[in-house]
């Protein structure tokens, strides 16, 4: 326990200053003079000059603390690799059994490398474990690792690592391993074109040197596609054919070596997604109706789509035994649409259609595979999807996101945001509540919906559920 007298003067001491040297001066004159009364004008000007000054004792009670010295443990995914989970546990016990001798000697245990980054930062743990409370009383820096770290800063970039730094390597002398890395793919690719795939081969320690070749096996969508002898540590192109629109995946794998750390990073995956550079749907009309104008215009306002449109112009109700050849101004080309041209559609569209026999039952089978093997299909339907005829009675049923149940309701409707709309961005800014009325979706009196008037419209629905 120490105490000290500090000042902490009321004014600045320019200005103190410039105060008490005249009446100093004064008071030395009138004492060189023998004036009267000058050793109490001193004593005055004494305790004047004290009580500005603002004098005061300041007692302390220090406590040392402690030295600091961190333990980092790398917990990345190259470390959970054969022993080095084993080595890095027998390094850590015995560091802190010869660190717990040490006195007055803090030790911290900081793990790290395990987030979703993919990266191993220890120096940003360092950081941010130093800046905390550890500065200025760092005595050292233990780094237990295999030496795969992404952020050793450069000299003189972290200024405040002021202690020796420890680096204990995992593993045995002389691993090595191979990986094979994506550097660069497409998230797009035209249909019947090819796209450049740009890879690496990475080998590090014993696996050879920058040149050294490597077989390099190619599957799509996993059919083998050949091999390419590829240079190590450098970059190669691989051609990718896109020849269906949809996702189409390239598999690289390296040719494992004998004695590798690991083989689990010898392969790697790659996704473009095949775009077609014409959008072509196929909009099959059920029976004629005011809307299929709207079906046109909206699909003929984009250049950038091929549109094949049939309607089916017998009514349902109509039985004169007409052959169907006769009622159509075009003959429905069902065979050549539905089996040999199906998927060369990127959506399928069935405006009110209803099963009447003009499409084969197994071609309902043939659509709902399109739709598995990543085709579109919008059924636009209304009270006939809960009739005898309905879609969801044929195969096409099992694909159908909602079921009919036989009960067609005709009453007002008042659209409403659901929860899922709420999150999807384009209903996400409609103002509205979620229904709270009855299943077949009739807001309750006084909610707030959207679509101005929408109370007032009398919608004919089949009910459905799923």
């Amino acid at each position: 326990m120490t105490a000290d007298i500090v000042f902490h003067p009321m004014l600045p001491l320019w200005l103190l200053a410039g105060l008490l040297a005249p009446a100093l001066l004064l008071l030395v004159l009138a004492a060189a003079r023998r004036g009267r009364g000058w050793a109490l004008r001193g004593l005055v000007l004494l305790t004047l000059s004290v009580a500005l000054l603002n004098p005061r004792i300041v007692s302390e009670q220090r406590r040392p603390r402690p030295d600091v010295v961190l333990l980092v443990i790398d917990g990345s995914p190259s470390q959970k690799i054969g022993e080095r989970p084993a080595a890095t546990e027998r390094a850590q016990a015995e560091l802190q059994s010869a660190l717990a001798k040490i006195d007055n000697l803090e030790v911290r245990v900081v793990r790290t490398g395990d987030d979703a980054s993919g990266e191993t930062r220890l120096f940003d743990a360092i950081e941010r474990a130093v800046l905390d409370d550890a500065s200025g009383r760092l005595a050292g820096v233990f780094l237990i690792s295999d030496g795969q770290v992404h952020d050793v800063p450069v000299r003189g970039g972290a200024p405040w690592l002021s202690a020796p730094l420890h680096l204990l390597l995992t593993g045995r002398p002389g691993e090595f391993d191979r990986r094979i890395i994506v550097q660069q793919a497409p998230a797009f690719g035209l249909v019947e074109q090819r796209v450049e795939v740009a890879f690496r081969v990475e080998s590090t320690g014993g696996a050879g040197t920058d040149g050294d070749r490597a077989i390099v096996s190619l599957r799509i969508d996993g059919v083998v596609a050949g091999t390419i002898d590829a240079a190590t540590n450098r970059t190669e192109t691989v051609p990718l054919p896109i020849a269906h629109a949809g996702p189409t995946v390239l598999e690289l794998e390296v040719e494992p070596v004998a004695g590798e750390v690991s083989t689990l990073n010898n392969r790697a995956a790659v996704v473009v997604n095949g775009v077609r550079e014409r959008l072509r749907v196929l909009l099959v009309s059920g029976q004629p109706h005011p809307g299929e104008r709207t079906w046109r215009n909206l699909l003929k306002s984009d250049p950038a789509v091929d549109l094949v449109h049939f309607t089916i112009l017998r009514p349902p109700e109509k039985d004169d035994a007409t052959p169907l050849k006769e009622l159509s101004l075009i003959v429905f080309p069902v065979q050549e649409l539905f089996e040999n041209k199906l998927n060369d559609f990127d959506l399928v569209v069935l405006d009110r259609y209803v099963v009447r026999g003009i499409l084969p039952t197994p071609y309902y089978g043939r659509i709902a595979d399109y739709v598995r093997q990543g085709g579109a299909l919008l059924v636009a339907v209304g009270p006939e999807f809960a009739s005898a005829q309905s879609l969801f009675r044929t195969a096409l049923g099992e694909i159908l996101p909602a079921s009919p149940t036989s009960r067609v309701i005709e009453k007002a409707f008042r659209p409403q945001v659901t929860d899922l709309g709420r999150r999807h961005p384009v209903t996400s800014g409609l103002p509205g509540e979620r229904p709270s009325g009855d299943a077949e979706g009739d807001g309750a009196e006084g909610e707030p919906t959207w679509g101005a008037g929408s109370g007032s419209l009398v919608a004919k629905r089949a009910a459905a559920q799923r």
